[in-house]
């Protein structure tokens, strides 16, 4: 069986961490990744890290865990596909197999498009494309230009500034013009 889209690399993992400022001492101080943004805990409980290693927004996300990891050191995995149509493409097929989706749209930091679910086991995933990047000034993109979306739909009609959010499948282009 194929599948309307390809996973070109696992792009970020979301950990839950005991110890928020001394998970983020590590990884920054020990192991040299770079601060891209910071949530406090009105944006997430426990609040958020994001971590990178290269040009992408980030590729390791710590979260404060105040209770609500349930055991579990995993938050989530990420997987980036090619092209915004590819994530179109992967709700709909992840949807005709029954797969439980948790969230789709736009998030904040990182402005990536993205379909979230869960897989047999309950492990939260993500499919998504368009996480900002990082470029030679070292600068993350400033929180007034995030544009969260519940919706795919929603995050190709309100893209953040820079973000190209043509769709270049016809038929995909009809159903968000007609929605």
């Amino acid at each position: 069986m194929t599948t309307p889209f390809a996973v070109r690399k696992i792009g970020h993992a979301v950990i839950f961490v005991s110890d928020i400022e001394r998970s983020k001492r590590f990884y920054t101080d020990v192991l040299g990744f770079q601060i891209s943004d910071i949530y406090d805990g009105s944006m997430m409980p426990g609040g958020m890290v994001f971590l990178r290693c290269n040009g992408d927004h980030h590729c390791l996300a710590l979260v404060g865990d105040k209770g609500d990891s349930n055991g579990k050191s995993l938050h989530h995995l990420a997987f980036e596909l090619a092209s915004l149509d590819e994530v179109f493409r992967a709700r709909d097929h992840l949807k005709a197999h029954g797969t439980k989706i948790t969230f789709e749209g736009r998030r904040r930091a990182g402005c990536q498009v993205a379909v979230e679910f869960l897989d047999p086991d309950g492990h939260h995933l993500e499919l998504y494309w368009g996480v900002d990047q990082i470029g030679s000034d070292d600068r993350a993109r400033p929180a007034e230009e995030w544009r969260q979306t519940m919706s795919l739909e929603d995050a190709v009609r309100i893209a953040p500034p820079g973000q190209d959010t043509t769709l270049h499948d016809s038929e995909l282009k009809r159903r968000v013009d007609g929605a």
